[in-house]
């Protein structure tokens, strides 16, 4: 009996951040891991649905160092973070933790 083949494709999570409430669901989920790295890499996957060279340009970074801070071995700036974020639209918000409330 052969075997048959199954072909697949890659996986990229753009294709789904086409609403903002898909973009705010997903970054509040990255916002939650508290993994910076993960966090950068939401914010790329959101430019990168968004159109990254647009963003690049609002948020006043070159394209290729927009990619390079917010790729697996980048480590952006917390401005940078702030800038990308105004650029998609996004802003950042404080709530407290259930723990940490005063009674």
């Amino acid at each position: 009996m052969a075997k048959k083949k199954v072909k697949t494709t890659r996986f990229d999570s753009t294709e789904y951040l086409d609403s903002a409430e898909a973009i705010n669901v997903y970054m509040e989920e990255a916002l939650e891991s508290n993994d910076p790295a993960f966090i950068a890499h939401a914010l790329g996957t959101i430019a990168r649905a968004r159109g990254m060279s647009r963003i690049a340009k609002k948020a006043g970074l070159s394209r290729e160092s927009l990619y390079k801070a917010l790729s697996a071995e980048g480590n952006p700036e917390f401005g940078t973070i702030i800038r990308v974020m105004q650029a998609l639209g996004l802003k950042l918000s404080v709530t407290s933790a259930p723990s940490h409330r005063h009674a």
